[in-house]
């Protein structure tokens, strides 16, 4: 008895350790950008507000990954999809998926797959390093989120007005301190 219950634990524990801890690590990052997005700023000239998720997704792809990464996005947003409140300032429904930011929502869980598989190559590993799958990833946020909005709006030049333009400043400084950030991210995960 004593020698088959070690050889049972060393089979089986440690893949449900596994899926466990990649369960808990998806939903924390689910968590987190669910946290960000309650600071939200709205904008009257916009349809989409300021809010912190972008800073939260760039750090949850580089510290969970490729796979987990884009699964904690995509959790994130079947929650606010089944009406838990954690879009921006609390939205939640179906309904706030049809509207300015499915786009940017959409363009969360790609970037997130993109920075998670660049940063699995090495490409986090320094903050001068990091900045370059961020950038990245924040312009595929931008491209899925303007590609909506062209679709809501009528025009791609009212899109990048509304969508690309007041955000630039802060979605840089949102990358660098996302780079800063980043070792304390991966202590989080481990």
């Amino acid at each position: 008895m004593t020698t088959l219950a070690p050889t049972l634990y060393a089979r089986t524990f440690p893949r449900m350790a596994g899926w466990l801890r990649d369960l808990m690590l998806v939903s924390a990052g689910a968590l987190f950008v669910s946290i960000l997005a309650q600071v939200k700023i709205p904008l009257p000239f916009t349809p989409v507000p300021l809010t912190g998720q972008t800073f939260a997704v760039l750090l949850v792809a580089a510290a969970l990954g490729s796979k987990r990464g884009a699964a904690s996005m995509a959790l994130y947003i079947a929650l606010g999809a089944f009406g838990l409140p954690v879009f921006a300032g609390g939205a939640a429904g179906l309904a706030y998926l049809s509207g300015a930011t499915l786009g940017y929502l959409i363009g969360f869980v790609l970037a997130t797959y993109i920075i998670g598989l660049l940063a699995e190559r090495g490409l986090e590993r320094s903050f001068r390093t990091s900045l370059l799958p961020f950038l990245v990833g924040t312009i595929v946020i931008y491209a899925c989120g303007i590609a909506w909005l062209t679709v809501l709006l009528g025009s791609f030049g009212k899109a990048v007005t509304a969508g690309l333009v007041p955000f630039i400043v802060g979605d840089i400084i949102k990358l660098v301190a996302a780079a800063l950030a980043l070792p304390a991210a991966w202590k989080l995960a481990k």
